[in-house]
């Protein structure tokens, strides 16, 4: 289990426990700051995107100490893990309440909001989306700012399904951990939390609990896999005609099952895996 599952889960999936996603812990008012500021400063995402990019000319060892820092202060601020579409469908069975707030990267990277993140609230009301009411109303989409758009669990659960088609895959993420806010659908290109850890070697979320496995008896050898691959585990033998997945640079997202046809593609939890299973 990752980290967070032993410090904040009691040894279970971390991002399961209710407690985590608890009205209390979105009531405290540093936390509440923290996530309006958060929010309502896109250009400080930008900015931080900026110094990670100066740091990367630096030398090895100042390098790796910088770096060090920022994933420790991330995790207890804004740090996130990646999860199968199966775990999602977990969250959206307890919570009570989903909707669709503006995607904070996007709007720092592409100035526009695309709708792919989701405040999840056991509370009465709409966790991260009451707080956004008191952000810049421009910030939120639709004519009308005081509306968000709420979903169902099934509907949410539709409109992930159509992220993994587009190659999105999905991550659930604190503001001032242990709080849980949000489960965001995320690309290499613009999200900067997936840029950080994958191109920049900046860790500030985990892995997923699973890693993918392919069987190379149904592969084709079409490589639609390796087309929505987010974290580049996914190759092609030329000789044997077939995709292959290198385990050691897989997130276990599992957005690659449902680009195969064959269903050659299948998750199986880390911790069963010798060769990932303390690679978080």
């Amino acid at each position: 289990m990752c980290e967070f599952c032993h410090r904040h889960g009691d040894g279970k999936k971390w991002y399961l426990e209710a407690r985590n996603y608890s009205q209390d812990l979105l009531s405290d008012v540093r936390r509440r700051r923290f996530i309006r500021d958060f929010f309502g400063r896109p250009e400080g995402l930008s900015a931080e995107a900026s110094r990670l990019d100066r740091v990367s000319r630096l030398p090895g060892f100042v390098q790796r100490m910088i770096k060090a820092a920022v994933t420790r202060r991330m995790k207890k601020q804004h740090f996130g893990q990646v999860l199968p579409i199966e775990d999602v469908e977990a969250v959206f069975g307890f919570v009570n309440s989903i909707v669709r707030v503006p995607c904070i990267c996007r709007l720092a990277t592409l100035k526009r909001e695309v709708g792919y993140c989701y405040g999840i609230s056991v509370g009465p009301g709409d966790g991260l989306g009451d707080i956004l009411r008191d952000v810049d109303p421009s910030f939120l989409p639709g004519p009308d700012s005081s509306e968000l758009d709420r979903l169902t669990p099934a509907e949410g659960l539709e409109a992930f399904a159509e992220h993994e088609k587009e190659g999105l895959c999905h991550t659930v993420w604190t503001f001032g951990t242990p709080f849980i806010g949000g489960i965001c659908n995320c690309d290499r290109s613009d999200c900067m939390a997936m840029q950080a850890t994958v191109v920049q070697d900046t860790k500030v979320m985990f892995r997923a609990e699973t890693v993918a496995e392919l069987n190379p008896d149904l592969c084709t050898g079409c490589r639609s896999c390796m087309r929505v691959c987010q974290f580049g585990a996914i190759g092609y033998s030329a000789a044997n005609k077939k995709a292959y997945i290198d385990q050691a640079d897989c997130y276990g997202c599992g957005v690659c099952r449902r680009a195969c046809s064959q269903d050659a593609i299948h998750l199986r939890p880390r911790t069963e895996v010798p060769l990932v299973a303390s690679l978080w």
